[in-house]
């Protein structure tokens, strides 16, 4: 790996007080050494608003050690059913139409990336853009100000943000875009109301469909449509927070907010539920859920997170894709009471798919790939999904000719030999954070 890349967002934290960071340093150094939050903290905060200092160190903390294990006194079995071999078209189902849908988590624009234009998807092309429909979490709104350098720290909450050069980059492989993009999330307001209609417009004229934040007062609320090979899919989305950052009353429309994890209030899941009626209303055959939330730095997800998911599932969401933890979480294939017939597939972390950090859990993340079925069931019209499959593939940043170029690489490949370029104890650790989250 370039030594010019940090490890963890440890490396680059930065504190107002050399007091403070002598403290967290300290506090952190203690926890590790007697051995604390084995497990989850169970009452800690997700958003930055509701952080003290407690929140703090604990965050620190997860940064160099990320929590592997499920909350206390429960394990991976416990929470979700990793086995997708439930996933598959009940007999006597007949097929009418199919597509597919691939998924990939977080992207956002950091160091490492310039020099890789056209060559950053070219080894998982096949995952993301050989497919019907692609998506991804859009993490770095496109600016037309000056750009600012991300700051990890408390000081103020960070900023991400990007050019349209550098989005060119990001939003897809040799003509090929991402069909779907995600903007609802803790940093679509870091550059304000500029950076989300800079955003829209140029996710428009690139003909990406915008999830997440709104043009208009009357498109709050409503689910977004996208009809391929006769399949009419919803997506419907929000995200936990904006990092603190207020939007002004007149422009509470633009972003889709809910408190879902509030260490201070119950799950707002008002806005999720609006727009399912919405995509129920325009006759639907899937409805797909993108939910930027969660605990960062940690493996699985919480108990109240698998609750909140299955509840919009048995309201009508068929799949879940969820992102913002910066590491993956597992893949649960949950049948629904609603339909007996019907797997949902949750995606409790897709991971980040770009950032700066180098350390194998922040370079690991998944590709989720769906075939969806729309067909004839005991006399009704149904979409099911046919197959599902997740890949694990990592960000590999490597010196060619003086500059850094970066690749998404297929963790298979390093496995079993086709590829050698990282030292074999790093690849060891990558598959181990994969086999961990995936239940293998």
């Amino acid at each position: 790996m370039p030594v010019d890349l940090p490890s963890t967002p440890a490396d680059v934290l930065e504190l107002s007080s050399r007091a403070l960071g002598l403290a967290m340093k300290s506090a952190v150094r203690l926890a590790a050494l007697f051995g604390c939050w084995k497990h989850s903290y169970k009452n800690a905060a997700t958003s930055f608003e509701e952080m003290a200092l407690p929140d703090m160190i604990y965050w620190a903390f997860k940064c160099t050690n990320p929590i592997v294990r499920p909350e206390k006194g429960d394990s991976i079995g416990d929470i979700v059913k990793t086995d997708n071999r439930d996933a598959g078209l009940p007999q006597g189902f007949e097929k009418q139409a199919s597509l597919t849908l691939a998924a990939a988590g977080d992207l956002l624009q950091a160091d490492g990336l310039d020099h890789s234009k056209d060559v950053l998807f070219e080894n998982i092309a096949d995952l993301l853009f050989d497919r019907t429909i692609s998506f991804a979490n859009f993490e770095s709104p496109i600016t037309e100000q000056e750009l600012k350098k991300e700051v990890i720290g408390d000081k103020g909450p960070p900023f991400e943000c990007c050019s349209r050069k550098q989005f060119d980059l990001l939003k897809g492989h040799k003509g090929k875009n991402f069909t779907v993009m995600n903007t609802a999330n803790n940093h679509i307001f870091d550059m304000g109301v500029e950076g989300i209609e800079t955003t829209q417009k140029v996710l428009s004229n690139e003909n990406i469909l915008n999830i997440g934040t709104n043009a208009t007062p009357d498109d709050f609320g409503r689910g977004r449509i996208i009809e391929k090979e006769g399949i009419r899919i919803g997506f419907v989305s929000a995200t936990f927070g904006l990092n603190g950052r207020v939007v002004p009353d007149g422009d509470a429309y633009r972003i889709n907010v809910a408190r879902l994890l509030s260490k201070k209030a119950p799950p707002e899941l008002k806005i999720l539920k609006r727009q399912i009626d919405d995509c129920k209303s325009k006759k639907c055959d899937f409805i797909v859920a993108s939910l930027h939330w969660g605990h960062e730095f940690e493996f699985f997800p919480r108990r109240r997170q698998i609750e909140i998911a299955h509840v919009l599932v048995e309201y009508g969401v068929d799949a879940i894709l969820s992102h913002h933890p910066h590491v993956i979480q597992p893949v649960d294939y949950y049948r629904t009471h609603r339909d007996p017939n019907r797997i949902a597939v949750i995606a409790y972390s897709l991971g980040t798919l770009t950032w700066r950090f180098t350390a194998p859990q922040y370079v690991l993340s998944l590709i989720l790939n769906l075939t969806l079925s729309k067909g004839a069931y005991k006399g009704k019209e149904v979409t099911y999904i046919e197959k599902a499959a997740v890949t694990p593939v990592f960000r590999s940043s490597v010196d060619e000719g003086g500059q850094t170029v970066t690749r998404i690489e297929k963790l298979a490949d390093y496995l079993e030999g086709r590829k050698n370029n990282h030292p074999p104890e790093y690849i060891a650790k990558i598959k181990e954070y994969a086999d961990l989250a995936l239940g293998q």
